[in-house]
C-alpha cells in the first residue's frame, strides 16, 4: 500500500532559508530588534515562543529580560546560530529548536503567554493554518505579536522583495505571498478564523531600522549573498541575462533609502505590527 503523504505537510521554505546566511543580516536588526522587545516587554519567568527566530534577533534579548524563551525556526542553520548565541552569552533560559510555523508538532495548547513573530511565520505557507497554530499555543489572556512588511511600501524591504519578484519565474498555482500578511483586513481575517474577535486584533505601522557599518552597496550585497529570497532573484536573472539590472535597481533602491552619513548605512522599513490578545 502506497503511503499518502498528504497527510504530511512540508514547508518548502526550508531550502530558501537554509541556503544563504541570515545570521549576516540579522547582524544589522539587532538594535531594532531590542528596541521591539523593549516595546513588547515580557516579563520575567513569563513563557514566550519566537517563531521563525532566525539566530535570535528578538529571542535574546526576551530572554536578556528573564523569560523563559522557545526560538522556532525552520531552518536548521538558523536554530544552530541561535543555541551557539545563548550558549555563548550563559541564556539557560532560552533554546531554539526546528520547526514548522504553520505545523507546531509537539507544543502543547496554552503553552505560551507570549507568542512572538517578526518577519519569519510571515513566510510560512498556509496562512491560516499559521494563525490557528499561534492562537492554539498561547494562553487565554495571554499575547500574540507579530511584525510583518506591508505589500506596495515604498521602503526598503517590501520594495526588494517586490524587485526580485519581478526577476523571478511565476510563482506555483496557490502561492500565497509573504507580504499579505501586511495586509490589516487579511490579518483579521486569518486571525478571526482562528476564533479570534475583531476588537481583540490591533495593527498599527511602526519602523525598524537596519543599521549596516559601511556603504549601502555593501549592505547590498549582504543580502544578494546571504538573504535567500534576494538570492534566488539573482540565480534567476543571471539564467536570464538580467542580473546586472537587477542589480542596478536594488542599488539605487538601498543608496536612496539610506539616511546613514560618513560611508554608514542606516535604513528605515516600514512594517505592520500587529497585536493580539488571546
Amino acid at each position: 500500500m502506497q503511503e499518502d503523504n498528504s497527510a504530511k505537510p512540508q514547508n518548502a521554505n526550508k531550502a530558501l532559508w537554509e541556503k544563504g546566511d541570515f545570521t549576516r543580516l540579522a547582524a544589522t536588526m539587532r538594535e531594532s530588534g531590542e528596541e521591539l522587545v523593549d516595546w513588547i516587554a515580557p516579563e520575567p519567568d513569563m513563557e514566550v515562543l519566537d517563531l521563525g527566530c532566525g539566530d535570535g534577533t528578538t529571542a535574546v534579548p526576551a530572554a536578556r529580560r528573564g523569560a523563559h524563551v522557545l526560538g522556532v525556526d525552520i531552518a536548521s542553520n538558523l536554530v544552530a546560530a541561535g543555541n551557539a548565541r545563548a550558549r555563548a552569552e550563559g541564556l539557560e533560559n532560552l533554546r531554539f529548536e526546528e520547526g514548522d510555523a504553520s505545523a507546531l508538532t509537539g507544543l502543547g495548547d496554552a503553552r505560551f503567554d507570549l507568542v512572538v513573530s517578526i518577519f519569519g511565520a510571515m513566510f510560512a505557507p498556509r496562512p491560516h493554518d499559521v494563525a490557528a497554530e499561534m492562537v492554539r499555543v498561547c494562553r487565554p489572556g495571554g499575547r500574540i505579536v507579530m511584525g510583518n512588511w506591508i505589500p506596495g511600501d515604498p521602503t526598503l524591504v517590501a520594495m526588494v522583495l517586490k524587485t526580485c519578484a519581478a526577476f523571478m519565474p511565476p510563482p506555483p498555482e496557490g502561492f500565497v505571498s509573504p507580504v499579505s500578511w501586511g495586509q490589516e483586513d487579511l490579518v483579521r481575517e486569518r486571525f478571526g478564523a482562528a476564533g479570534i474577535a475583531p476588537e481583540r486584533i490591533a495593527c498599527e505601522r511602526a519602523t525598524y531600522t537596519f543599521r549596516y557599518p559601511g556603504t549601502a552597496a555593501a549592505f547590498l550585497a549582504v543580502f544578494r549573498d546571504y538573504y535567500g529570497p534576494t538570492m534566488n532573484a539573482f540565480d534567476a536573472a543571471g539564467r536570464d541575462g538580467r542580473r546586472d539590472a537587477l542589480q542596478a535597481e536594488l542599488e539605487a533602491l538601498f543608496e536612496a533609502e539610506n539616511r546613514g552619513t560618513a560611508g554608514q548605512t542606516v535604513i528605515p522599513a516600514t512594517y505592520l505590527r500587529v497585536t493580539v490578545e488571546r
